[in-house]
């Protein structure tokens, strides 16, 4: 028995483009993309559930068609609802983007080139720290590679034609050691955040719950609280946990090259230069973020 019914985003709409937005290279094991369907593994109420996306329709008239590999409850199909809605933006309205770029030559083509994507967010706050610790100080492929061991290690998983895998939980990475964690690829260092970051939420489960109803300062304040976090991850947190697009994670060196490239700049970008350049695009400097990550993609044909 299968569940399936369909959802309709705001348009314009790509699923292939925000996909590859949340998943960043195609060696990611949570979310999978194999050219038509997206699929995912989640936990909900401690049950493991496939869920497969197709998108049916035009990018200005987008119909996505969900199923799901067993019968669910109404009440688990809209916990999914809401989370797919959240992971893929599909309420995002963007007409104020569209004519935002239009007036901005540097911006037009870009927008044009990847019209439908969607500001993606990982589904919880916990999975955007879990991926910023991960690829803290060393470069996305290599963190992405370890972050995979881990949820290999994890093994919340189910087999289809290819091994399936949920993201772990706070729970999971709780009761790691940091022996374990250093196996996997981690540093010390790291290996205790995760450690203790997944500890206290563990011991209190809404420590990150409602953080999007601060203000931007005000979240990478309490988020640099927690050992290992700084204002890098902060802001990444804010951007792909929180979706505030307002936020260009500045120090980014991928993000600094991408766009010193979009503005044929011959001085390497800085933090506060960066800042300077993204505020005349408030609010959308982290959809930006997002478009220029998609044209470096396709510049090295990784999809």
């Amino acid at each position: 028995m299968t569940t399936s019914f369909n959802l309709y985003p705001i348009p314009p709409f790509r699923l292939d483009y925000t996909v590859w937005a949340l998943r960043r290279r195609d060696k990611n094991i949570v979310d999978r993309w194999d050219g038509r369907f997206y699929t995912r593994l989640f936990m909900i109420d401690n049950t493991l559930i496939k869920v497969m996306l197709e998108q049916k329709s035009s990018l200005d008239d987008p119909q996505i068609h969900v199923t799901i590999n067993k019968k669910i409850s109404k009440k688990t199909q809209a916990i999914l609802v809401t989370q797919l809605e959240i992971m893929l933006g599909f309420k995002s309205d963007l007409k104020k983007f569209y004519a935002m770029a239009k007036t901005d030559s540097s911006l037009n083509s870009l927008a044009n080139q990847f019209m439908g994507l969607k500001p993606p967010r990982f589904p919880t706050v916990f999975e955007a720290l879990v991926n910023a610790i991960s690829c803290q100080q060393i470069s996305l492929d290599a963190g992405l590679q370890i972050q995979n061991r881990l949820v290999q290690y994890i093994n919340l998983s189910q087999k289809d034609k290819d091994m399936l895998y949920a993201f772990p939980r706070p729970v999971d990475i709780a009761n790691c050691t940091i022996a374990n964690l250093r196996k996997i690829g981690y540093s010390r260092n790291k290996s205790q955040t995760l450690i203790e970051l997944a500890l206290k939420m563990v011991d209190d489960e809404y420590i990150l719950k409602n953080l999007e109803k601060r203000s931007n300062k005000e979240i990478i304040d309490f988020l640099c609280q927690f050992k290992g976090i700084g204002r890098w991850s902060a802001e990444y947190v804010l951007l792909r946990g929180l979706g505030k697009i307002d936020t260009f994670p500045g120090d980014d060196v991928g993000a600094q090259k991408n766009l010193q490239q979009l503005l044929h700049l011959d001085n390497k970008l800085d933090y506060t230069k960066i800042s300077e350049i993204t505020q005349k695009w408030y609010p959308y400097a982290g959809l930006i973020y997002f478009h220029l990550l998609l044209y470096k993609l396709k510049q090295k044909d990784m999809f």
